[in-house]
């Protein structure tokens, strides 16, 4: 049988030619009077067997997104096309959601909390072949590394293990496409990284296509291959999350992967930087030095952020911070004097 959505849809024709999920000028609205947009004229492409991450402060509209690329939600504007052909919603299909793709969502509203976890990743699938059913939920199971909670009861485990639980229920039935909504939320930094990296085994052994959202880009900048960043409801840069980092198109963008110093053309003066245009300086670019004499910086504050710490710096007009990944000898009221080792200019 062909697997797209033109049997929802009628009269839907496929478009050769685009990406894996092409959205297209995709906007929507929460009110029928679409005073406020959700999401803004969104344009974007996902590549097929990547992990792409929506990233973007609360209210941003990641999940809004992600529930229309699924077809959870109907569209003001635009359209979403998966393989060519448009992706069904609720005006399409009594339940919405396309075929081939599978969301975890953030509240584990899909698990029965008192089955256990074996019922509840072997209840989607058919009872048509036992032993193929038991062999697919044990598989699957063993692969998210929860195989000795099987007999355990939803109600009777972690937040990290109900996540795991999830992601089991939706990639039992081997979807094409992976949706996850605040996917390490509820898992303790300790699991997290053996759980992105579990899921990068599974995309690389599978070709299997994920799209998450995350407000913390720390938790997927080194899993993601392509990292999309809204606000406001609207799409300010897509690509690869080290592009991103080191040339950044907004200042937005910088300060939410690298929490830099955002400096306007007349406070760039301070630091000997002349541009007629917005300036950002990422943390690690800034040195901070003792100075030989009364120094144009004060020294404010030392945070201790673990392996690094953080200074923060300020002049009567400017303040900046910086990371030393030694411990300073300077103390907090010290003059100081800043250099910047380098700086973008947008």
């Amino acid at each position: 049988m062909l697997q797209s959505s033109c049997q929802y849809v009628p009269f839907d024709k496929e478009v050769q030619g685009l990406p894996y999920i092409h959205v297209e000028n995709l906007s929507f609205s929460f009110s029928e009077r679409a005073e406020y947009l959700a999401v803004s004229q969104a344009n974007l492409s996902i590549q097929e067997g990547k992990i792409t991450a929506i990233i973007g402060e609360s209210g941003s509209g990641k999940s809004t997104l992600l529930r229309l690329i699924y077809g959870l939600l109907e569209p003001l504007s635009g359209e979403v096309r998966y393989k060519g052909w448009l992706v069904p919603t609720r005006k399409d299909k009594l339940i919405p959601g396309h075929q081939d793709m599978k969301l975890v969502s953030q509240g584990f509203d899909d698990l029965n909390t008192f089955a256990n976890v074996w019922d509840n990743v072997a209840s989607q699938l058919p009872n048509t072949n036992i032993e193929a059913k038991q062999n697919k939920t044990s598989a699957i199971l063993k692969r998210l590394r929860i195989d000795h909670l099987a007999k355990k009861r939803i109600a009777d485990i972690s937040g990290g293990e109900k996540q795991r639980v999830a992601i089991c229920r939706a990639l039992v039935n081997d979807p094409q496409v992976l949706l996850m909504d605040e996917p390490f939320n509820q898992v303790d930094a300790s699991f997290r990284d053996t759980l992105q990296q579990d899921i990068k085994q599974i995309v690389m052994d599978t070709g299997l296509t994920i799209i998450l959202v995350s407000h913390d880009p720390t938790e997927v900048l080194a899993l993601a291959d392509d990292l999309i960043v809204m606000k406001d409801g609207q799409i300010l840069d897509q690509g690869h999350p080290r592009e991103l980092y080191d040339r950044p198109t907004n200042p937005y963008t910088a300060l939410l992967l690298a929490k830099s110093n955002i400096l306007s053309s007349e406070a760039g003066k301070a630091v000997h930087i002349h541009s007629d245009s917005t300036i950002i300086i990422h943390q690690e670019w800034v040195s901070i030095l003792p100075a030989d004499t009364e120094g144009d910086f004060k020294l404010i504050d030392i945070r201790f952020r673990g392996f690094y710490y953080e200074l923060v710096v300020a002049s009567p007009d400017l303040q900046l911070h910086a990371i030393s990944t030694t411990p300073t000898s300077m103390q907090i009221g010290e003059d100081v004097s800043v250099k910047i080792e380098k700086y973008i200019s947008l």
